[in-house]
């Protein structure tokens, strides 16, 4: 791998954990878009290890607070991550064995972009969203199981169904983050094996500082970004990267 292809999946992979356009489905797309080899698991691996870092050094305040002050919101993170656990420990092998090609990602994204689109438009206040209960963080947390099918997008999925259950756009990017880091971590202790069974290269290094940067200020912006605007250009990158990966595909 050459440190272009480091840089570039590493910038994805900050992006597409957290911008509601699916990291995963552009591991799979962009590989195979510029013609560079894919670069397995191991280095998937490594650009989680960045954006479970990007988590952590942003929302480190919150987490102190929630274990000290708000045990009750740990709980409900906690509950809601145990159905996506469950799925990925079960399923993630063979989901990435059968799942993972441009066709099916390109599917995924313009499907989510039309359900985000309409859990954007029913949700669309400001800070005045409803009160996170229980139980609409199970829900968003069986939302997160379909995050393992590439070109879905934990983010993208998670955000919509907080919007369903009537969360304004903030709160649900937010309940979003917060939720990313178990699933994150759990994802990255699983594979961490098949990481440490290949070589440590400068290329993983550069892939993981890379995703880290880029994901902690794609975190801090987009927060920002739906304090005052909707996730409508999301939904339209969405269907222009859907209908590029299609006519390509086609035409090659």
């Amino acid at each position: 791998m050459s440190y272009f292809e480091a840089i570039l999946l590493g910038l994805v992979q900050g992006l597409g954990e957290f911008l509601p356009i699916s990291s995963s489905g552009h591991l799979v797309v962009f590989p195979w878009f510029f013609n560079f080899k894919d670069p397995g698991l191991a280095f998937d691996v490594a650009l989680h290890f960045g954006t479970l870092a990007a988590l952590i050094a942003f929302f480190w305040k919150d987490w102190i607070q929630i274990l000290t002050e708000s045990r009750k919101i740990f709980l409900w993170i906690v509950l809601a991550t145990i159905p996506a656990a469950i799925v990925g420990v079960l399923f993630d092998d063979l989901i990435e064995a059968n799942v993972r090609h441009p066709l099916i990602v390109a599917t995924t994204m313009a499907m989510l972009g039309v359900v985000l689109w309409r859990a954007d438009v029913k949700g669309n206040s400001h800070g005045q969203g409803a009160s996170l209960t229980l139980k609409k963080a199970i829900i968003i947390g069986l939302s997160q199981t379909l995050a393992l099918i590439p070109g879905v997008s934990r983010s993208g999925i998670t955000i919509t169904a907080a919007l369903f259950c009537g969360l304004d756009r903030v709160q649900a990017a937010r309940f979003s983050f917060l939720l990313a880091t178990p699933i994150t971590l759990g994802a990255c202790v699983l594979k961490a094996d098949d990481f440490f069974k290949e070589s440590f290269s400068a290329q993983a290094l550069v892939g993981i500082l890379v995703s880290m940067i880029v994901g902690f200020v794609a975190i801090k912006y987009l927060l920002k970004y739906v304090q005052t605007k909707n996730y409508f250009p999301f939904v339209i990158y969405r269907f222009i990267f859907a209908i590029v990966v299609f006519g390509l595909y086609f035409l090659r």
